[in-house]
């Protein structure tokens, strides 16, 4: 399936307070874990996911001084995959004279709680793999963080899973080193998919589709079925991209271009 990736805006990151230095292609990507305590019930409650990354962000900036938080992608129990640093940014997190090799992806397990990763970490991380190969330039390999830096990191469970080469669990999806399949055309329902502000979001199928689109092509957004403000702001990134009036509005015109693509 293709990357669930919740970009910077959707679980709000603080600005990054310097530039990031460029990064065409690595390695390959470095698993991490939190080195601390992970509540386990982040396993059924997501928005302890999105405040376990905005601590790590805020401890990144604030304790270490660093720019901004210090991975690239960071996976959570429910195969969700945060936007940290992105793609093609230099981390901060593999250590000093590490960083430009590989991608740093953190797996949402600590030291104590919750430290075994479940199916959905796992595939988490073996989506973010794909993304980085696919859209960042990341190479094969696939290591630790303890793999030439004195660290326990990521933690016995999951390093254990590195070293077996990262096998993807049974059930709950298709992994492959290969893209993501182009997702069908969001023709759908044909209605205008928009975003007013003060009124109830769009939701349904078509919506779905039309973010797997934008997903699919670069834009990040969360496919969760409801047209909302960033969803029109993808929208309209798209639309300039592709030379289209720039409305933030899925009509004809907007499909037919997507579909020629």
């Amino acid at each position: 399936m293709p990357i669930d990736l919740i970009d910077r805006h959707e679980w709000g990151a603080r600005a990054p307070r310097g530039s990031y230095s460029y990064l065409s292609s690595t390695k390959g990507v470095k698993v991490h874990y939190t080195g601390g305590t992970v509540d386990p019930d982040i396993v059924n409650d997501h928005k302890l996911c999105v405040a376990v990354v905005r601590s790590i962000q805020n401890h990144h900036m604030d304790g270490n001084g660093w720019i901004d938080i210090g991975y690239s992608l960071l996976c959570c129990p429910h195969r969700k995959v945060f936007e940290g640093r992105g793609r093609n940014h230099v981390p901060s997190a593999n250590g000093a004279g590490l960083n430009s090799g590989h991608y740093a992806v953190l797996g949402m397990v600590g030291n104590a709680g919750f430290t075994r990763p479940n199916d959905g970490v796992k595939w988490g991380i073996l989506d973010a793999i794909d993304y980085l190969r696919d859209k960042g330039g990341a190479g094969r390999e696939i290591k630790g963080h303890r793999d030439g830096y004195n660290t326990s990191c990521p933690g016995g469970p999951l390093y254990d899973w590195v070293k077996a080469g990262c096998p993807a669990p049974s059930g709950g999806g298709k992994h492959s080193t290969s893209a993501p399949a182009k997702p069908a055309s969001p023709a759908a329902s044909g209605r205008l998919l928009m975003y007013v502000k003060g009124r109830p979001l769009m939701s349904g199928a078509d919506v779905k589709a039309w973010q797997q689109t934008l997903r699919s092509d670069g834009h990040p957004v969360a496919v969760d079925g409801l047209y909302g403000e960033h969803t029109a702001a993808m929208t309209r990134r798209w639309q300039r991209a592709h030379g289209l009036p720039v409305d933030g509005i899925v009509g004809p015109d907007t499909r037919r271009k997507a579909a020629a693509k």
